[in-house]
């Protein structure tokens, strides 16, 4: 680890960050929350393994294969060891939203196997009147898959709720011998709370209920040991970690490797193959079917090492510091509301915010103009921005290699757009 965190040295390291928008003007990236930019050693990583190691893994005997299957399980190490678990308990994915669909899905074949008549997945079989508990402020991907699989078991969905503040209602009733899946992200991409995790297992365990955990938004801002955490999985994606795009990460316990059914079947998962019956590998490689994408898991890998080298409690020192600055900021300026808690108490680095009389569309595009990159929409949280009477909002969200300097810029943006819009 590092021992002085310099942000302008990070930067460097960033060649996208030197770009001009529409040629003209620098770019302030504040868009991290939907996905992050990429150091050198992340582009190289992926760009030597083409050059030097590409080949199929885990079948083939010549020496690209081997080189191939070595980095692969390398780069399993790494990640593994980034988030406090064991190599042999990390799945690789395409992103988080395959990696939730995956761990659903293999409850939804548990109890189809069951209703089948076939008894070895019941464990985790689900049955009408079951209870899957989610929070009113979960992304479409860790609420989606949760439908699904209650429409097709007879499961019910309950939801622990949003305060006005924007804080998590943690309501020990919501929790009761019903409840076999309690599925809950870790840090909102909306309102930047951040859950109180080992409270929530404490009370799931009691029900004999699984914590699934969506990192997406902690793993790359925080320092995260989902063993010290206690859940049963976790998903998480490694574009927003500078990583790839293309690659994912699901985190089973050992008890649902074991239990859990594959969803996706074919080449390489496979024990033994016969034209009525198959068997599958087990641990993790039970739900890595077909060509994986060996590429990004090497650079992803390589964002580990990145990551692991300035220090997540140096990031995620830098991120408060940044966004305290933003969310005070924001604060002040007429005709703007935050949404989520008004303070830095158990928030992460993501601001969402409303002006008022201009669209968040409007007020992206006119920052695009000025050169600054924000998300503008629901961020796929389309009920949570009901509940909270928005439509929509714009959210800014910073990462490692933003400056104070760019805050104060994006500040001064938004205190010019209700005026622009002639809405002041």
């Amino acid at each position: 680890m590092i021992e002085t965190f310099n942000v302008d040295t990070i930067r460097a390291d960033f060649p996208i960050l030197e770009k001009l928008v529409r040629g003209e003007v620098p770019l302030t990236y504040l868009d991290s929350a939907a996905t992050s930019q990429k150091p050198n050693a992340v582009i190289n990583a992926v760009s030597d393994f083409y050059r030097f190691e590409n080949g199929t893994i885990h079948r083939s005997g010549h020496e690209l294969g081997e080189l191939a299957s070595q980095a692969y399980e390398v780069a399993r190490e790494k990640m593994a060891s980034f988030v406090g678990i064991s190599a042999g308990n990390l799945i690789f994915t395409k992103n988080a939203t395959e990696s939730l669909n995956t761990i659903a899905y293999a409850f939804l074949n548990a109890s189809l196997l069951k209703f089948a008549g076939d008894h070895k997945y019941t464990k985790y079989s689900l049955s009408p009147g079951d209870e899957i508990l989610l929070t009113q402020m979960e992304h479409h991907a860790n609420l989606v898959p949760w439908q699904n699989l209650a429409k097709s078991t007879g499961a019910v969905l309950k939801f622990l709720e949003v305060s006005e503040d924007g804080r998590l209602v943690l309501d020990p009733q919501k929790f009761s011998v019903k409840t076999k899946i309690v599925s809950i992200t870790h840090q909102s991409n909306v309102l930047g709370t951040v859950l109180p995790i080992v409270e929530i297992v404490e009370l799931a365990k009691k029900s004999g209920a699984v914590v699934i955990l969506d990192a997406c938004q902690s793993v790359p801002h925080m320092p995260v040991d989902f063993e010290k955490l206690g859940v049963s999985a976790a998903a998480w994606s490694g574009h927003k970690m500078v990583g790839p795009t293309g690659v994912g990460c699901l985190y089973l316990n050992d008890d649902l490797l074991e239990e859990l059914p594959p969803f996706l079947m074919g080449g390489n998962m496979i024990e033994t193959v016969q034209f009525e019956t198959s068997t599958f590998k087990s641990g993790s490689y039970k739900f890595e079917a077909g060509t994986m994408n060996v590429a990004q898991a090497v650079g992803l890998g390589a964002a580990a090492d990145y990551l692991k080298k300035l220090g997540m409690d140096n990031v995620h020192k830098h991120e408060q510091s940044l966004t305290s600055k933003a969310l005070f900021g924001l604060l002040e300026v007429p005709g703007i509301t935050v949404l989520g808690p008004k303070d830095m108490k158990d928030r992460g680095g993501v601001v969402s915010f409303v002006v008022d009389q201009v669209h968040p569309h409007d007020v992206s595009q006119y920052l695009d103009s000025k050169g600054i990159a924000i998300r503008a929409g629901h961020h796929c949280a389309w009920p949570l921005h009901r509940l909270l009477g928005a439509q929509a909002s714009s959210r800014a969200s910073f990462y490692l290699y933003n400056t104070r300097l760019e805050v104060d810029y994006f500040l001064e943006a938004v205190a010019e757009i209700r005026q622009y819009f002639k809405v002041a």
